[in-house]
């Protein structure tokens, strides 16, 4: 196994056994529930705001490990970012794991980055944008 695949097994093990931001937010400003039928996946995303700043963000569910992972390095990659950098994150990680991370600084995703082997297993997308899907809808 190539050093980037253990590391991909590693961080998404470590954030679907511990998630960060998991749980109910009190006082949340925005919310959303998303649902990915293929497989029973589930997130709800709630959203504290200051302005067009994300103070605080949590999420709760039930899915897969690579869902549950990306959801989890999702609220930490966006909280203290203002909306539009929530959004120009969301389309630099949808591009990259649909096929399209030549067209993305993978720098700029940071820990994120380590979701681009997803691009090979189509099936796989799904899972790890859903909750992009379901803060993007949020955040409208």
């Amino acid at each position: 196994m190539s050093e980037l695949q253990e590391l991909y097994q590693s961080l998404i093990l470590d954030h679907n056994r511990s998630p960060r931001n998991f749980g109910v937010l009190e006082g949340a400003d925005r919310h959303a529930e998303g649902y990915n039928p293929l497989c029973g996946d589930q997130v709800k995303v709630e959203v504290k705001l200051d302005g067009d700043r994300v103070t605080d963000i949590k999420f709760s569910g039930n899915g897969c490990a690579i869902s549950k992972a990306s959801a989890s390095l999702m609220t930490a990659a966006v909280k203290g970012k203002t909306v539009a950098e929530a959004r120009t994150l969301f389309d630099g990680f949808h591009a990259m794991v649909t096929g399209h991370g030549d067209q993305v600084d993978t720098k700029a995703l940071g820990k994120l980055a380590i979701f681009a082997g997803v691009a090979e297993f189509p099936v796989r997308v799904k899972c790890a944008t859903l909750a992009w899907h379901t803060l993007r809808d949020a955040i409208k």
